[in-house]
């Protein structure tokens, strides 16, 4: 059973089976010519005020309380060891309540336990304190 190309042809000739590819050219070249016209063009820039020059040098060095935390858990206020939790409070609210407060450099001791890092972190972190750093990490180097 023979297909019929259809009156008038010539029935010897072959049917194409191709698909005509030239409507989905057309189709594909429309959505690309919409996509180029919709996306917006990237021209706009964001205006940013960059500072002109350095920033002067700050006239006043600021106040260094180191803070010392023993493998014990023992901590140390500038070399003097603190009798509890309370007492590292009281002289943090103290050094909160300045007008320019101090920097608070935290220096746990390699054996010393997380609890007592993060309790001293945790009250400078309460009460106010911006300037705290945790300093002497080079004993954690391998």
């Amino acid at each position: 059973m023979a297909m019929s190309p259809g009156p008038g042809a010539d029935p010897d000739a072959e049917v194409m089976v191709d698909i005509n590819t030239t409507p989905l050219v057309d189709v594909l070249l429309v959505l690309l010519v919409m996509l180029i016209i919709t996306i917006p063009i990237q021209l706009h820039s964001v205006s940013i005020d960059m500072p002109g020059a350095p920033p002067p040098p700050r006239q006043v060095l600021p106040e260094v309380v180191r803070v010392d935390v023993t493998p014990t858990g023992q901590v140390l206020w500038n070399g003097e060891a603190l009798a509890d939790q309370a007492a590292l409070e009281r002289r943090l609210q103290v050094a909160a309540a300045q007008a320019d407060q101090p920097e608070i450099h935290l220096r746990p001791d390699r054996a010393a336990r997380y609890e007592a890092v993060a309790a001293v972190l945790a009250a400078s972190q309460r009460l106010g304190l911006v300037r705290v750093g945790i300093v002497g990490s080079e004993q954690y180097a391998p």
